[in-house]
């Protein structure tokens, strides 16, 4: 276990998918030093809305600490999201969901993020999520820069039927995981080996789809990658979960 990722609580309540409402709050000071008191030596990314009253000093707040700062389940636009970045935050969260889509007049988040070469963007690449065009797309629009993600709930192969994410009733049908009743997605049931494969079938080359799975997500949490001998086929040091 390399720490924590919350993603949440300082999210946006029109973009929180299937967090619970009740739980979601703003970024004050207090809350931020009481986060980072509690997770000393475990927390490693906060996921936050930059619009949110006090987002931007808790960006600075938390990069001092040592804290990556990710943007997500926001309705920023594409000011507000580059305020963000240009604060210090380095990663946009599952780019595309929970988000303003990148838009020709209005390029919102995800645009922000491709402009800035500090910026890693998550893909969820389970082909539900993400349509492999917009997959290509980012990895063309950011060479080097997109990590990713499983976004993975407890149901992930245990198959299809009633599941539960936290408090919420899931149903998964065909592999993809809904609130119970909706059409919300409710993360997936995704494992990084068929990330990589879908990748690669919306036309990636192997060796971006693999770094996007490996090197490029160590990179944003400055964790060196095991050696790896030389010669090794590619294949054999796929991740596999």
């Amino acid at each position: 276990m390399l720490g924590v990722h919350l993603e949440g609580p300082f999210l946006a309540p029109a973009r929180r998918g299937a967090h619970d409402p009740g739980a979601l709050a703003h970024p004050s000071p207090a809350a931020i030093e009481a986060l980072l008191e509690a997770g000393e030596g475990v927390l490693r990314m906060v996921t936050l809305a930059p619009e949110l009253p006090g987002a931007l000093d808790a960006v600075d707040r938390l990069v001092a600490a040592g804290v990556v700062v990710a943007v997500g389940h926001t309705e920023a636009d594409l000011a507000a999201a580059a305020d963000a970045f240009d604060r210090g935050a380095s990663v946009l969260t599952h780019a595309c969901n929970a988000m303003p889509g990148l838009g020709h007049r209005e390029p919102g988040p995800v645009g922000a993020a491709i402009a800035r070469e500090h910026v890693v963007l998550e893909a969820i690449a389970d082909g539900v999520h993400v349509h492999p065009v917009v997959l290509r797309t980012l990895f063309a629009a950011a060479p080097g820069r997109v990590a990713l993600v499983s976004d993975a709930m407890a149901a992930t192969g245990l198959g299809d039927g009633a599941h539960r994410l936290g408090a919420l009733d899931v149903e998964v049908r065909g592999g993809v995981p809904l609130v119970a009743g909706t059409t919300t997605l409710a993360g997936s049931t995704l494992t990084l080996d068929r990330a990589i494969e879908v990748v690669v079938g919306a036309g990636v080359a192997l060796d971006d789809a693999v770094a996007a799975a490996t090197s490029v997500p160590a990179g944003v949490l400055g964790v060196p990658l095991p050696a790896v001998a030389p010669g090794l086929p590619i294949a054999e040091v796929v991740p596999v979960g």
